[in-house]
C-alpha cells in the first residue's frame, strides 16, 4: 500500500511516499521514512490525531505535527479583546 507522509512547518514543507505492506502502522512509516522526526508534538492522519499504533490504509495522508506556536483559546481571546476595545462607545 502507499502512504503519503507530510511534515509541515513554519516556513518549511516536506513530503514523502512511502511503500509499506498491508496492516502497517504510524510506527512502521516512521521507521521507513527519512524525514526528520525530532521535536513532533504527534500524528493525524488526514487531520484526525492518531498514536503510533494505529494501522493506516492504502492512500492515507500521515501528518507528523508540529508544536503549536501559540494557544489557540490564548489567540482568540486577545483578538476578542481588541475587536471589544474597537466596539465600545466613547
Amino acid at each position: 500500500m502507499r502512504v503519503q507522509l507530510i511534515r509541515a512547518g513554519a516556513g518549511q514543507f516536506q513530503a514523502q511516499e512511502l511503500e509499506l505492506a498491508d496492516g502497517a502502522t504510524v510506527a512502521d512509516a516512521l521507521a521507513a521514512t527519512a524525514l526528520p522526526r525530532e521535536g513532533l508534538a504527534g500524528y493525524a492522519v488526514y487531520g484526525e490525531r492518531v498514536g503510533p499504533e494505529a494501522v493506516l490504509a492504502d492512500g492515507d495522508r500521515l501528518e507528523l505535527l508540529e508544536p503549536l506556536l501559540a494557544d489557540p483559546k490564548d489567540s482568540r481571546r486577545r483578538r476578542a479583546q481588541v475587536q471589544a476595545a474597537r466596539t465600545r462607545p466613547r
